[in-house]
């Protein structure tokens, strides 16, 4: 019988090293409102894949797509004003 061993030690010896800066929890933060509406259009799209898709379900995938654009443009336009911010005079 072979014995098992555990390799916990070999893992987690960089835990300190695998966890996120502050940085990067702060862009993941600015992001989320784009991952939260990505995956509503996901889930929307999906509901499609069900069935054959009616008038409601163009309307779920339009309005949702819609709702990625918009988070997209505010995200964008919010890390432009900081780019800008603090500029030379």
């Amino acid at each position: 019988m072979k014995t098992i061993v555990t390799v916990q030690d070999a893992v987690t010896a960089f835990a300190d090293w695998i966890e996120p800066t502050d940085a990067e929890l702060d862009a993941i933060e600015q992001e989320s409102p784009l991952i939260l509406a990505e995956v509503d259009l996901l889930d929307a799209q999906i509901i499609t894949l069900d069935h054959t898709p009616n008038e409601l379900d163009a309307r779920r995938v339009r309005r949702a797509r819609n709702k990625v654009l918009a988070a997209r443009r505010d995200l964008l336009n919010r890390t432009a004003d900081e780019r800008t911010t603090g500029g030379a005079a």
